[in-house]
């Protein structure tokens, strides 16, 4: 088969689903599927669909336009805040945005209405990650603007975590929102459908009985993914890591020093590696480089295998320790971490098999 190639195992993600979205069921949490990292393959959605999750989000039109050409039949959500340039492609793409800006809730207002629609929107606010959404105090007159304009509904208020600050989902700042949401029901009679701050990061919060009532909706990408949490990117319970496998093409053998030989200068990418020496190792030059991949985020499947580092358009791995030779035109495989998928789902010289 053709190299590289990333394969997808339709069923563990439609398994790794199905147990986020029990876990979620049972504590009254609804969960959105997010097909973000797989570049909005349309597949993935539908194994999430088929695993139970409520709707799909992306952060991309594009990723969004593919999933609806191939048939996918959901609701949709757009991940990211949305850019002023694309209001009149939101409305007409998506049934749901996150919002932060006024001046953008009014151009989705004035969007929304010369079609004579409704676009439900979830308020952001920074609980201190310090990506998108407004500072709690700023959350009231937000909210207060976007009940003034026709043409948008407030579906929910929402906050984001450990994803740009890495701050760790805790009792004490789910609860904040909760409190916000109580005092903007209070001074406006809104009741917001959704509490919208959960992703991978927050499981373990739930799995403990700790999130806090009221926080009803969940964002969730990498747990169903990659079966794993996002604080630690420990294993999730009763689900599968590897329903992702990146395989590579062995273009070369060579036993090699473990080191250069010669006067060095920075690689290619402004890097100066150090290198241990080990004397010689037994080294094989595989056909995926940074141009396809995160290699960084790559662990090789084979035992005894170890990632040395990468170029444009190859990989170097040592092999000494692999049970077994390894020759030309072999395959070898990797599980990709989250950045790791997400490049290479992304990269156009990776082709994509469903399994």
């Amino acid at each position: 088969m053709m190299t590289p190639r990333v394969t997808m195992d339709l069923g563990k993600i439609e398994h790794n689903a199905r147990t986020i979205v029990g876990l979620c069921r049972a504590h009254n949490i609804e969960v959105c599927g997010v097909t973000k990292a797989t570049c909005g393959h349309p597949e993935v959605a539908e194994a999430m669909l088929r695993g139970g999750v409520s709707m799909i989000a992306d952060s991309r039109l594009e990723n969004i336009r593919r999933m609806k050409v191939a048939g996918a039949n959901a609701s949709f959500m757009l991940l990211r805040i949305p850019s002023l340039s694309i209001v009149d492609d939101v409305v007409d793409t998506v049934d749901v945005s996150l919002n932060s800006e006024v001046c953008v809730l009014e151009a989705l207002s004035d969007a929304a209405r010369s079609r004579g629609r409704v676009h439900d929107v979830i308020l952001m606010v920074d609980l201190g990650d310090l990506r998108e959404g407004v500072w709690p105090d700023e959350l009231p007159s937000l909210v207060r603007a976007a009940l003034e304009l026709p043409g948008i509904r407030i579906k929910g208020l929402g906050t984001n975590l450990a994803c740009f600050g890495g701050v760790v989902p805790s009792e004490e700042n789910m609860q904040q929102l909760v409190a916000l949401a109580r005092e903007i029901e209070q001074a406006s009679n809104l009741v917001p459908e959704w509490l919208s701050a959960i992703n991978s990061s927050g499981l373990e919060l739930i799995g403990a009985g700790k999130m806090p009532a009221g926080l009803n909706h969940a964002r969730i990408g990498e747990a169903i993914l990659l079966g794993r949490e996002t604080t630690q990117r420990k294993p999730w319970p009763d689900t599968f890591q590897d329903a992702f496998v990146i395989h590579a093409e062995v273009l070369e053998v060579n036993s090699n020093p473990s080191r250069p030989l010669g006067e060095r200068s920075e690689d290619a990418f402004g890097g100066l590696t150090q290198f241990e020496d080990r004397g010689d190792e037994l080294r094989v030059l595989l056909n995926l480089g940074r141009a396809d991949v995160d290699v960084q985020g790559l662990v090789p499947c084979e035992p005894g295998a170890v990632v040395l580092g990468a170029s444009s358009d190859y990989l170097v791995v040592d092999v000494s320790a692999v049970a077994g030779p390894v020759h030309v035109g072999d395959e070898l495989t990797f599980i990709p971490n989250y950045s790791a998928l997400l490049s290479v789902m992304t990269s156009e010289y990776v082709t994509k098999c469903s399994l």
